[in-house]
């Protein structure tokens, strides 16, 4: 069994259950485009408390969502149980993911890869258990694209990322998913916010493994 206790954060957890769930009305429009159209098994890296299992579409088989955080995943299990689609919540992380090469359809990311200890190890990960023509579909915080702001971000980052379970908000996303081989086919840049937090740039969008 994996050991998690380096991406536990209960207090941060706590703090982003509450926000998400307050945030849903809005940001819940955003995960039913993210999944749209998937069919097929589907791993969710980074599950949170679950709140993308509703939004999944009817053609999806099964979703395997990995879950590193206890109190986080303890909140999936419970949001499993009233899924649409058949959902197994399992405990891990997107550097070493429990799972075979090529096992998936689809693997999906949705504030993730902003948290990530190592970006290129995680995509790697990523792109391994991604059947060859799967699609990588992500939601992320990304580095602003106005030069001020992006510079605001990267000044706060290092505080930022301490309170915020890891979150570095300036990372250049869709140059990283390109860098690891996958090959985005559309993608849209916003800024949105949450309760309790700075509006932030965010992408979301589709990529493939060719």
């Amino acid at each position: 069994m994996q050991d998690l206790s380096r991406f536990q954060h209960p207090r941060f957890a706590r703090a982003y259950d509450r926000m998400s769930r307050r945030a849903e009305p809005v940001t819940g429009e955003l995960r039913t485009r993210l999944l749209d159209g998937l069919s097929g098994r589907v791993l969710e890296v980074g599950a949170g408390n679950g709140l993308s299992f509703p939004h999944y579409p009817p053609g999806v088989r099964e979703v395997v969502a990995v879950e590193p955080d206890d109190v986080l995943r303890a909140a999936a299990e419970r949001a499993a149980a009233t899924a649409p689609v058949p959902v197994r919540v399992v405990p891990g992380h997107a550097g070493a993911l429990p799972s075979g090469p090529a096992e998936f359809d689809a693997v999906v990311v949705s504030l993730v890869l902003c948290s990530v200890p190592d970006p290129a190890g995680a995509l790697a990960e990523l792109r391994r258990v991604l059947k060859p023509g799967g699609e990588l579909r992500f939601f992320e915080h990304v580095r602003s694209d106005r030069p001020v702001r992006g510079l605001l971000q990267d000044l706060v980052t290092p505080v930022w990322s301490r309170v915020a379970g890891g979150c570095h908000p300036n990372r250049d996303t869709a140059a990283a998913i390109g860098a690891a081989g996958l090959v985005i086919e559309e993608h849209d840049r916003f800024t949105h916010r949450i309760p309790g937090a700075p509006p932030l740039a965010h992408i979301l969008g589709r990529a493939r493994n060719p």
